[in-house]
């Protein structure tokens, strides 16, 4: 079921990394762990299930926290973040060559280490180790959620927390004005998204388009009708060309 993000610290200064790490308990981040150099972050990764890095550039041993940027992105498929005090442009320069999804001058509040791990989370292609970036992105008040894709599920923001989502978990999505209402067993949570839009982040062989105002997952279909399914005692409208789909589907 959802999960809070998991995030990495890998900062030198020890005030600086528990302040941190409690700005991030208090929004609802989980914490790995809290390390100060290279090697540990390295093994840290190696072990551990991470969904975002925050990295100090200027770390305590030989290898810089754009050495670990490069490591990250050249083996593992999550975003991280540079927090550092040094924003003259060399470092910035090289900063950007490792291609990092935000960058977090210190001292920094807690709403802007919120709004710098939304936006990373937010942006991050899963699957293709490449995100947009966050240098010049803006936090959008007016989204109450937004989304990244994994292999198996999908990541939603719903207040301050990014939940992760079994895509087995959804049972259907209901288009509601600009907003999506993605219902699983338990929970509701709204997305920003065209609904054709948002089918296509879901698996092909689950997810069908069964009315202009809903996407349904097939395999937590209860029951069918001329004009209707159910799913966990909801009734929803399918058109014609979908009853004629499912019931061809059940047939073979």
């Amino acid at each position: 079921m959802e999960q809070p993000i998991r995030i990495l610290i890998v900062e030198d200064n020890v005030i600086i990394a528990d302040d941190m790490q409690s700005m991030l308990e208090e929004i609802g981040y989980e914490i790995v762990d809290n390390v100060i150099v290279y090697e540990q972050a390295e093994e840290v990764l190696k072990t551990q299930k991470v969904d975002l890095v925050l990295i100090d550039i200027i770390l305590a041993s030989d290898k810089t926290g754009i050495d670990l940027g490069k490591h990250i992105r050249e083996n593992y498929d999550i975003p991280f973040i540079f927090v550092t005090s040094n924003s003259d442009r060399a470092t910035v320069e090289n900063a950007k060559t490792v291609k990092p999804n935000g960058y977090l001058v210190k001292p920094f509040e807690q709403q802007d280490l919120y709004t710098s791990i939304e936006i990373a989370l937010s942006n991050f292609t899963y699957g293709t180790g490449e995100g947009k970036g966050g240098d010049h992105e803006t936090a959008q008040e007016d989204v109450p959620m937004s989304n990244s894709v994994l292999k198996d599920s999908i990541f939603v923001k719903k207040q301050h927390l990014y939940y992760r989502i079994q895509f087995g978990d959804i049972q259907f999505i209901k288009a509601d004005n600009v907003y999506l209402e993605v219902n699983t067993v338990d929970k509701k949570f709204l997305v920003r998204s065209p609904l054709k839009d948002y089918l296509e982040k879901l698996p092909k062989n689950k997810f069908y388009r069964a009315h202009k105002s809903y996407i349904v997952n097939v395999d937590h279909i209860d029951a069918i009708n001329s004009k209707d399914i159910m799913i966990n005692n909801n009734l929803i409208p399918i058109s014609k060309d979908f009853k004629e789909f499912i019931i061809s589907a059940m047939n073979s």
